[in-house]
């Protein structure tokens, strides 16, 4: 038996599962952001690294290694990109 290695961009085709996934990571990543920051990075990937470089001001390069997991990606970075692939990191409802 041939396993086929998980590749998340295969899954990442559209808005929606783009959408779902970083809600996952929210809920699943271990206090770190290193899920957070390596599905942001995945989803860049699916949509384009070199758009989203041009849109943030950022490298590729800097972009690939500060969104691998293993980065440590200052805050301004993921603002950025989070609001270049359309996403808002405000508050969605008060914590009761």
């Amino acid at each position: 038996m041939k396993l086929k290695t998980f590749d998340p961009l295969d899954y990442l085709q559209n808005d929606e599962d783009c959408r779902l996934a970083l809600i996952a990571a929210y809920e699943e990543d271990p206090g770190d952001g290193s899920l957070i920051t390596s599905t942001l990075g995945d989803i860049a990937k699916a949509r384009g690294m070199s758009q989203l470089a041009r849109e943030t001001g950022l490298s590729r390069e800097n972009l690939y290694r500060s969104l691998s997991g293993e980065g440590r990606p200052e805050f301004a970075t993921i603002l950025k990109v989070s609001r270049a692939l359309g996403y808002s990191m405000a508050p969605m409802h008060e914590k009761m």
